[in-house]
């Protein structure tokens, strides 16, 4: 078995998208395990209160992000609906079938950071969907699932038992690197 990178990430991470990007114009996707986390409740459990709260932080992030992007060269827009619960779109995670995970997880990446769209509302939910070839009352009905909802909440509490404290978090040979920032230096443990 070929060793990986974990990758912890949540839908409502500018980070996590901007390091998403980068893993796929690095063309190493193959080489992350993507694990979905709720950041709100990983804060919760670490006693963190979010930068998308403290005035100061949430002027800064987003300035930081329009930086790596543009220098980057990501298309980028920070959402006018920032912060948004991701409970539901993570779970949707979990639950759509691995055939269609890659497609779910980019098209609400990018609707939220991309295209600005407030992927909360039910309405861009169908319309993301509708491209992955997913009914909506299946979707619904998998969301609400208690075992979805246990693996959503036993995989933020496991992040939480291994010092993972935000998002993204990349973890190789039980090393923690935090940040997109810090993408690379994950990559050269891997490689170690």
């Amino acid at each position: 078995m070929t060793k990986k990178i974990d990758f912890y990430f949540d839908f409502i991470s500018p980070y996590s998208f901007l390091a998403h990007k980068k893993i796929i114009s690095s063309n190493v996707r193959n080489k992350f395990n993507y694990k979905a986390i709720l950041l709100g409740g990983l804060h919760n459990l670490g006693g963190i209160t979010a930068p998308a709260f403290n005035e100061r932080k949430m002027k800064n992030m987003k300035n930081d992000c329009n930086l790596i992007a543009k220098k980057s060269k990501i298309d980028f827009v920070w959402n006018d609906k920032f912060p948004i619960n991701s409970l539901y779109l993570m779970r949707g995670y979990l639950f759509v079938n691995s055939d269609k995970k890659d497609k779910y997880f980019n098209l609400c990446f990018d609707a939220y950071w991309k295209n600005n769209e407030d992927i909360s509302k039910e309405e861009n939910i169908k319309n993301i969907l509708s491209k992955c070839e997913i009914k909506p009352n299946d979707f619904k009905k998998g969301i609400e699932d208690q075992k979805i909802k246990n693996e959503l909440k036993d995989l933020t509490n496991i992040a939480f038992q291994n010092d993972v404290f935000g998002a993204p978090t990349f973890v190789v040979n039980n090393n923690l690197f935090w940040g997109q920032d810090r993408l690379e230096y994950a990559l050269d443990e891997l490689n170690n």
